[in-house]
């Protein structure tokens, strides 16, 4: 009995495995670790993953298309960043709180569109100030920039920006930005542009908070190409390579070949996808990969397989008056 229990008692007094002294520090670090630290991890961590938050009751009500979306698309497949969810809300804090937050944890790059404006329902900038308990604090570069750069508008021939008014509290809400103080300004605001005041506010280091504006909303997501190409594992974007193949069968009549062919390249890496064009005598067939010596190799084999062609754009083979429901 006793022999039993010095032999439990030597058991209990070895020195923890390495991998429960490292398992154990990382739950300390992540218990230990100020919102400033892992913000500043977010902002330099590599972008492999991106998402997309649309936020607007009017998208929601049908009044306004969504574009933003289709043209972050388009930018983070240029750079090989890998754009795994798009969601679309309404002007509504609770929303727009559980979204951020999920977002910020579970991607490297998120991007939210509109809600930045200067009426009552533009609450993008509190919401996501308030998903991360910081304060709104008027950013006075921002405000320097607007009162130099914004032309006044013909409707209010009389503002004047050093005389209180409505009109200027408004311009303001425009300004007045979620701030971490423990960060500097250059991680939370970034200018894309000389002649635009407008900023991109960045909170928890990977959260981008852009206007709903198509025009500026592209145009502030290019500005901020320089700054991401650092941190992409490849920075030209050349990474990821699409063939589009354009085949006169409906896709019944193709899906057991791209089941197989699936198969087949997936270890490659390479995705396969179908695509039907309704009312169009031809369907899309892409491959999307990193390995463009390789996929190359494929186009005759699947060219054969679908009983079409390589083409450089969806629909340049399209003939006026050819039509095919079938899909």
């Amino acid at each position: 009995m006793f022999a039993r229990i010095n032999q439990v008692a030597r058991h209990l007094s070895r020195p923890l495995p390495n991998y429960l002294h490292q398992s154990a520090a990382a739950v300390s670090n992540r218990l230990t670790s100020s919102p400033a630290i892992m913000a500043d991890a977010n902002s330099k961590r590599t972008i492999n993953t991106a998402a997309c938050l649309i936020i607007g009751d009017e998208v929601l009500g049908g009044k306004t298309v969504d574009t933003n979306s289709a043209y972050l698309a388009k930018f983070c497949f240029s750079l090989g960043i890998n754009l795994k969810r798009i969601e679309v809300i309404g002007d509504e804090e609770s929303e727009i709180v559980e979204a951020v937050r999920r977002m910020s944890s579970n991607y490297d790059f998120v991007v939210t569109s509109g809600g930045i404006g200067p009426t009552h329902d533009d609450i993008t900038y509190q919401s996501i100030a308030n998903a991360f308990d910081l304060p709104l604090v008027l950013h006075d570069d921002t405000f320097s920039r607007m009162k130099r750069l914004s032309r006044p508008h013909p409707g209010q021939p009389n503002f004047d920006w050093n005389t209180p008014s409505p009109a200027l509290e408004a311009k303001k809400r425009m300004v007045i930005l979620p701030h971490d103080k423990n960060l500097s300004s250059e991680q939370q605001v970034v200018f894309t542009a000389d002649d635009l005041w407008v900023p991109v506010a960045v909170v928890n280091g990977n959260i981008h908070i852009l206007p709903g504006v198509p025009r500026l909303f592209e145009r502030m997501l290019t500005g901020l190409k320089p700054k991401l190409l650092p941190r992409l594992t490849d920075p030209e974007g050349k990474s990821v390579y699409r063939i589009i193949i354009s085949t006169p069968l409906p896709e019944s009549g193709v899906a057991s070949y791209l089941t197989e062919l699936a198969k087949k390249v997936e270890p490659e890496g390479v995705k396969v996808g179908s695509y039907p064009r309704w009312g169009k005598a031809r369907n899309t067939v892409t491959l999307v990969g990193k390995n463009k010596e390789y996929m190359d190799s494929l186009v005759p084999e699947v060219e054969k397989g679908v009983q079409g062609k390589r083409v450089t754009k969806e629909g340049e083979d399209d003939v006026e008056g050819e039509s095919d429901k079938d899909t």
